[in-house]
C-alpha cells in the first residue's frame, strides 16, 4: 500500500487548516519519557501528523506497564521504550523522522531542546526534570508537563515562567540536576503532593491509605489508564497550540480535569491557598503516618 500523508491527515482539516497541517508536518517535538503520559502524547502526535520527534527514555517495557502505557504490548515487553515507540509510530506514519536517545540522552539534551519547537516532560525522575526545565529556559523553549495526580492535569511553563522547582518550593535550587539526594527527591515529591491536595479534589477519588504509602515511599505510584491517557491527550493539545502559535490552554500553574464531576478545577487564589496550606500539610502528614 502506498502511503499518502495528505490522505492520512485529510480528516484533520477543519480542526486545523491545510497550512497548519503543513506546519505540524514540518515541526519537531522532544518527548522525554515515552512510558505513560509521554507515550500517550506521542501516540496522539503521530496520528495528528507531527513530522519529527526526538524520543528519550532509559527503560524497557514491563508487564506492569500494560495497564496504561500506549505502546506497551505483549510483543514489546522487554524492548527499549523509546525504540519500540519509534517502530510503532513508523507503522502509523512511515514518513516520520524519529531520533531515539537511550541512557545517555542527557548528553544530547541541549540539541534536543534547542532544535525542537516544544518539549514534553514525560519522565517521573526529579533530576531529569530539573535538567529539562533548566535547559528549556536557557534555550527559550516551553515545557508541557502534568502533576503526579489521581486526576488528569496539564501545565505549560514558558521560558520566562517560574519552573516547578521554583513555584512549588523544591529544595533543589542551586543543586546540580545529577547531584540530587534521596532526601531532596522525597521532599520535592511532598511539595508536589501538597500542591495537588491543595488545588484539586484528588483526595476524594483515590484510596487514601494506599496514597499515603506512596507518599511515604512504601509502594510504587498508582496509575490508571483513563487518567494517564487523558493526560497525554491534554499534552498533545498543548503541543499543537505551541506549534501553531495558538494561545495555550494552560499556564504554568495549570489545571485539573475531574471526569467524575465533569468540571475543570483551577488553582485556588493566593489568600485561600495560604489559609488552607497548613490544614492540607497536616492532612498529608496524617495520610503518610
Amino acid at each position: 500500500m502506498t502511503f499518502s500523508y495528505e490522505q492520512f491527515t485529510t480528516r484533520n482539516i477543519g480542526f486545523v487548516t491545510e497550512d497548519e497541517q503543513a506546519r505540524l508536518r514540518d515541526a519537531q517535538v522532544f518527548v522525554c519519557g515515552t512510558g505513560g503520559m509521554g507515550g500517550a502524547c506521542v501516540f496522539a502526535l503521530a496520528r495528528m501528523g507531527v513530522g519529527r520527534l526526538i524520543l528519550a527514555d532509559i527503560d524497557e517495557f514491563e508487564t506492569s506497564n500494560m495497564n496504561r502505557q500506549a505502546f506497551a504490548f505483549r510483543d514489546t515487553i522487554g524492548q527499549h521504550k523509546a525504540e519500540a515507540t519509534r517502530d510503532l509510530c513508523l507503522t502509523i506514519n512511515p514518513e516520520m523522522q524519529i531520533t531515539v536517545h537511550r541512557d545517555h540522552w542527557t548528553e544530547h539534551v541541549e540539541n534536543a531542546v534547542g532544535s525542537s519547537a516544544i518539549v514534553v516532560n514525560g519522565t517521573d525522575d526529579l533530576g531529569a526534570s530539573l535538567l529539562l526545565y533548566r535547559t528549556a529556559r536557557a534555550q527559550n523553549r516551553a515545557v508541557i508537563d502534568a502533576y503526579a495526580s489521581p486526576l488528569p492535569s496539564i501545565y505549560v511553563t514558558q521560558a520566562g515562567d517560574p519552573t516547578p522547582e521554583e513555584r512549588l518550593g523544591y529544595p533543589t535550587i542551586g543543586t546540580g540536576w545529577n547531584a540530587v539526594s534521596q532526601q531532596q527527591r522525597d521532599d520535592a515529591f511532598l511539595c508536589e503532593a501538597l500542591h495537588v491536595l491543595l488545588h484539586s479534589s484528588s483526595r476524594n477519588h483515590i484510596d487514601l491509605e494506599l496514597a499515603g504509602e506512596v507518599s511515604a515511599g512504601k509502594r510504587s505510584r498508582m496509575s490508571f489508564a483513563p487518567m494517564v491517557i487523558s493526560t497525554g491527550m491534554l499534552m498533545a493539545y498543548e503541543v499543537a497550540n505551541g506549534i501553531l502559535g495558538r494561545k495555550p490552554g494552560a499556564d504554568c500553574r495549570g489545571w485539573f480535569f475531574n471526569p467524575y464531576t465533569a468540571r475543570v478545577e483551577h488553582p485556588r487564589n493566593a489568600i485561600t491557598a495560604a489559609l488552607l496550606r497548613p490544614v492540607m500539610r497536616h492532612f498529608l502528614r496524617r495520610m503518610m503516618a
